[in-house]
């Protein structure tokens, strides 16, 4: 559920917590500050002549100590596996997670991680980027299957309910911008319908688990033959293939979208089977996905990443639910053959 101030209107708090925690590391790590990202939580660049590392300052109120502590545990458990993904620094007492309070701002976690070279896959060979995309993705599922989780791991969990229903974790999707009355009657008709179709569906430990939650190409790094993995704020418990609709976030309505989606397949698939069923699921995880981050909009009004949305976004959502009822958006599947 969605506790915390508008995060558009956060940065005047997060940035002195900030200054403030970088006295909590080694000198060797201390320099200056940049601003990366603002959504959840406020990502920084903390440099100097000699190193770099990334700082995430967290929202408050959105995670716990805990669940925080079991993302980290994830991520080392990850690494211990040979995949590449950030590795948290410890402060001057030892500890990942660092606790930062100013008078009057409040308190935030904070994790140090260690800065990690690479760029986004490139935007002019889409189709070797989501095979690559897929087939990474396809071995954080087979580690998450695997994995003995510690008997303390909280992580959210990513269902029907908690992103559409109305305490949906980004807010109920009614305050979203731009809908009148058609629209939100349309698409709680469209929700319903992902419900009945998700609850047939199931949660069984072969199609529901331990994912990203938002792995899109802005969250690969690659360098040379390596390919990086960041950004794994969002993990917790939910469909596996949501990592597919989640890789394709903003962009549903795309005219290349099923060849982005046949990539994707082709590179999960050969490293991990799907099931016909699981495939027959994609145009329902991918419409909820949308819906999804509808709600997602109407509590970050006024954040850079909304405010370029606009009304035009919001009306090809609504061409999305229409094409959902009216033939279940089989279109995304038009390739097949894994």
């Amino acid at each position: 559920m969605m506790t915390a101030s508008n995060p558009a209107n956060d940065l005047d708090a997060v940035a002195p917590l900030a200054s403030q925690a970088i006295l909590r590391y080694a000198p060797a790590l201390h320099g200056e500050l940049r601003l990366l990202s603002h959504s959840e939580n406020a990502t920084y660049l903390l440099h100097n002549s000699r190193r770099r590392s990334v700082m995430r300052v967290h929202r408050q109120a959105y995670h716990s100590f805990q669940e925080i502590a079991s993302e980290l545990a994830w991520l080392a458990a990850l690494r211990e596996e040979g995949l590449q993904v950030p590795d948290a620094i410890a402060g001057l007492d030892g500890q990942l997670i660092q606790q930062v309070e100013l008078a009057g701002l409040g308190s935030r976690y904070v994790v140090l991680f260690d800065w990690i070279e690479g760029s986004e896959p490139s935007s002019h060979g889409l189709d070797a980027s989501f095979r690559r995309l897929g087939a990474i993705n396809a071995r954080l599922h087979q580690q998450a299957r695997r994995w003995h989780q510690p008997r303390d791991f909280t992580r959210m969990t990513w269902n029907h309910a908690s992103m559409l229903g109305p305490e949906g974790h980004w807010g109920p999707w009614q305050q979203a911008p731009y809908l009148d009355e058609g629209a939100r009657a349309l698409i709680g008709e469209v929700v319903g319908v992902l419900g009945q179709r998700l609850a047939d569906y199931g949660q069984g430990p072969e199609r529901f688990g331990l994912i990203h939650a938002d792995l899109r190409l802005a969250n690969l790094l690659v360098q040379g033959e390596h390919t990086r993995i960041i950004d794994f704020d969002d993990c917790g418990l939910g469909w596996y293939l949501h990592d597919l609709a989640a890789a394709l976030s903003f962009f549903e309505h795309h005219p290349e979208l099923a060849q982005w989606i046949d990539n994707w397949l082709q590179g999960y698939c050969s490293q991990l089977a799907l099931a016909a069923e699981d495939l027959a699921m994609l145009p329902t995880l991918i419409m909820q996905r949308r819906l999804q981050l509808l709600a997602w909009t109407g509590t970050h009004r006024g954040t850079a990443q909304v405010e370029c949305l606009g009304r035009e976004w919001v009306q090809q959502t609504l061409g999305l639910c229409r094409r959902y009822l009216d033939d279940g958006l089989r279109s995304v599947l038009a390739h097949g053959g894994y």
